[in-house]
């Protein structure tokens, strides 16, 4: 995948180990999320992500259970190569301080189906059929 780095100080989204599937996205700016507040957050990067792949935008576990931060609105699609903005949510009590340089989400390459989308009368029967929340059976 491609990556523009729009600022001096963007960094390149990266693994921080081999086999991780999220590559860490950084904080391309200072900025404090206050309790309640959702604020986008700059990256300074751009992305070329191949056609039949979409970039999802995924919390850091570290900073959603000790911090409260969730990310809102992750999608990237292919077609879109402006920068990349991480909406950040803060659900705690108290104000959170991002640094420029700091991990604040990860992003997930996953490939989607971009075939026809075919309307029919019916769908064929399953276990689950239409029964809705719950239906895969009790915990």
């Amino acid at each position: 995948m491609k990556v523009c780095l729009l600022t001096s100080t963007a960094k390149v989204p990266r693994r921080a180990h081999v086999s991780d599937a999220g590559l860490d996205l950084f904080s391309d700016e200072s900025i404090v999320v206050n309790p309640g507040d959702r604020v986008p957050v700059r990256t300074g990067v751009s992305l070329g992500i191949p056609v039949g792949y979409v970039g999802l935008i995924w919390e850091k576990s570290g900073l959603a259970l000790k911090h409260g931060l969730h990310c809102m609105g992750g999608v990237i699609d292919s077609g879109y190569t402006g920068e990349i903005k991480v909406i950040l949510y803060n659900a705690s009590n108290s104000s959170y301080t991002i640094q420029q340089g700091h991990k604040i989400a990860q992003l997930l390459l996953q490939q989607v189906y971009l075939g026809d989308i075919i309307v029919v009368d019916t769908l064929l029967e399953s276990d689950r059929g239409q029964k809705g929340f719950g239906s895969t059976g009790k915990i």
